[in-house]
């Protein structure tokens, strides 16, 4: 069980662009690592638009926001270009950083169960330790939420 405070597990994942980011890399910033279940689908793509209207405020405030799902890097590549989205989206196809954060599990859609990625987001502070675990985002409200705790 990940708790506030503990080192975030590392991760090495490529971006739509193929680029590869690691935790490490980030050291000495603060992150929001953020999980979500499929690129452009309705509660994801206001999720990833609403830290795209964001970001510039973000940038300034010098939070680095990345994207995580289990989608190909090409799907994040039509996805961002789509949306016009200028933080990375790292695709984690076979699940281990999902995994390893904890953000894979059951969900509910229309009465039926089934197991995919969660909407589960990280602030990860500058020593790359965890600084807040947000459970059950919404999707409306979350870019406001991260905005107000990082000021």
């Amino acid at each position: 069980m990940l708790k506030i405070g503990q080192k975030a597990p590392e991760f090495s994942l490529p971006d739509q662009d193929g680029k590869i980011h690691s935790l490490e890399s980030y050291k000495g910033k603060q992150v929001l690592l953020y999980f979500y279940p499929k690129d452009d689908t309705p509660g994801c793509t206001t999720e990833a638009c609403n830290f795209r209207d964001g970001y510039q405020e973000f940038e300034k405030m010098g939070l680095v926001i990345l994207g995580v799902s289990a989608d190909s890097v090409k799907s994040h590549k039509k996805f961002a270009e789509k949306f016009n989205l200028q933080f990375p989206l790292l695709s984690d196809e076979f699940k281990d950083v999902i995994n390893a954060y904890e953000a894979w599990g059951k969900k509910k859609f229309m009465g039926k169960e089934y197991e995919g990625v969660l909407r589960k987001s990280f602030l990860i502070n500058e020593e790359g330790n965890l600084e807040k675990i947000y459970e059950d985002v919404k999707a409306k409200e979350h870019a406001e939420e991260v905005r107000t705790d990082v000021r």
